[in-house]
């Protein structure tokens, strides 16, 4: 095979092949015959990148750690190739989301608590550790120096409140508050240091920093938006063919994701095999794993080369479930051979796509991890003041502020601000990556404000629209 085909992962500045091996599929749910770690050092020789695997993907990281002794790239190893190391990008993912031991029950992962595989874990960087230690050590708590995780991702991000508790403690991580949320502790992983004192020997054990999730967009636009400090370099997220039946991924998070110079790692382009030959539940054994390439109404080929093509995303991770020494009947060659993608695929190619899934019946496929459509929903927390009450303000303006709609089927295009119901101004959509709010301006010069009401509309790419409830102006007042 030719030089394989890489894209920049965003602002990590690594260069990565399209098709990622995911940790799942028979790695994690290896059925009879099949040797997980021969899919990994096959995706090795092949030249795939990136590596993505998880602390609760039971047996995925000692399966990793096997592959990478047999391929030298375990530090501290007689065999160990540094720069082969490095030209490899390993992403694990903690479901943790502290820093230390919560009092209260604020957040439990039934996945992460507790005894596993002899690891005392309770924390987010127990985690990190441990996945060390599974994929570059012993097995059971040590690992060489010089291991380190390219990325570390806090694993399936679905509400707000998640996003609160990760960011929790980190502008001050005392080490003798309570409990601090997992985000100070993966930065000191990342820097060296120990404000949080959950690094005490000051290690530096994780390159990166990201987010994954599939089911609700918004959660993810909102850490963005609350990670102003730019730690968060990654978003893992689902994309195929029937995302825009659902709240879709595409004109939100990755959107956003897209401002904010981030590495966008797609996920689910088989829609977790319910493409095939599975129900519309999560895989949770060898059963599930799908070990044909594609199918006569799914090429493969067509749902990789559909993920690849949404703008933004610059490697789609796929879990393998079988393997084979004739090209035609390996998913891992086949899967690879339809990543070599070097230009998007048209949106006409890619709407047939999206019908072909349609046609075989597959359209409800993402239902079990994507949130409901929502539509085009009205610009969220709008707010109307009249500027002359403040303080040093010496003109009569009503000023319109309001946070991002979130885009249905279509992009958002533009908002529109209404007086009395009539237009009077119209602000370019941009995928809003701060606190900042979109602000509008009604000046009425020497002539009084008087009385009215303000709405902001919505509307997307296709002319659809979504409108607030109208508001009537209120004083600002000085607190």
């Amino acid at each position: 095979m030719a030089e394989l085909i890489t894209r920049t992962l965003g602002r990590t500045k690594r260069q990565v092949t399209t098709l990622g091996l995911g940790g799942q599929a028979s790695i994690q749910w290896t059925g009879p015959g099949v040797d997980p770690v021969a899919i990994i050092q096959k995706a090795y020789e092949l030249g795939i990148s990136y590596m993505d695997t998880s602390n609760i993907y039971g047996p995925s990281q000692q399966n990793f750690g096997e592959a990478f002794r047999r391929l030298g790239l375990s530090p501290g190893a007689g065999n160990f190739d540094a720069p082969a190391r490095e030209k490899l990008f390993v992403a694990s993912k903690t479901h943790f989301r502290t820093a230390r031991s919560p009092e209260g029950q604020r957040f439990r992962s039934d996945f992460s608590q507790g005894m596993q595989d002899g690891f005392n874990v309770t924390t987010a960087a127990d985690d990190v550790r441990r996945s060390l230690s599974q994929m570059f050590g012993d097995g059971r708590g040590a690992y060489p120096e010089g291991a380190y995780l390219d990325s570390i991702q806090f694993h399936n991000i679905n509400t707000m409140e998640e996003v609160d508790m990760l960011f929790a403690g980190l502008e001050d991580p005392s080490p003798d508050s309570g409990w601090m949320g997992a985000l100070a502790a993966m930065l000191d992983l990342r820097e060296g240091t120990n404000r949080t004192g959950c690094n005490p020997k000051r290690e530096k054990l994780v390159r990166h920093i990201g987010i994954t999730g599939h089911w609700n967009t918004a959660a993810h636009i909102y850490a963005i938006q609350r990670d102003g400090r730019r730690i968060l370099d990654t978003l893992l997220v689902s994309i195929n063919a029937s995302d825009n039946r659902y709240m879709p991924h595409r004109h939100n998070a990755i959107a956003v994701a897209i401002a904010a110079d981030m590495g966008i790692i797609g996920m689910k382009a088989f829609a977790d095999a319910a493409y095939y030959h599975k129900d519309v539940r999560f895989s949770n054994n060898p059963n599930d794993v799908y070990h044909a390439v594609g199918s006569p109404q799914l090429p493969s080929r067509d749902l990789i080369q559909y993920a690849l093509s949404v703008a933004g995303i610059h490697t789609v991770i796929i879990g393998i479930g079988h393997i084979d020494e004739v090209p035609e009947k390996c998913q891992l060659t086949q899967n690879l051979a339809a990543a070599q993608i070097s230009r998007p695929l048209s949106e006409d190619a890619m709407r047939q796509i999206e019908n072909r899934v349609i046609s075989a019946g597959k359209d409800s496929a993402n239902a079990y991890f994507q949130r409901k459509a929502m539509g085009l929903t009205p610009p969220r927390n709008v707010g109307v003041e009249i500027d002359s009450a403040m303080p040093g303000y010496a003109r009569n303006a009503v000023r319109v502020s309001w946070d991002c709609a979130y885009a249905g089927a279509q992009a958002i295009d533009r908002y529109e601000i209404l007086r009395d119901g009539d237009i009077i101004g119209s602000i370019p959509h941009t995928p809003q990556i701060t606190p900042g709010r979109f602000c509008f301006d009604d000046e009425f010069g020497p002539d009084p404000v008087g009385t009215h009401a303000y709405a902001v509309r919505a509307v997307d790419a296709a002319g659809n629209s979504a409108c607030s409830l109208a508001l009537t102006p209120t004083y600002w007042k000085d607190s």
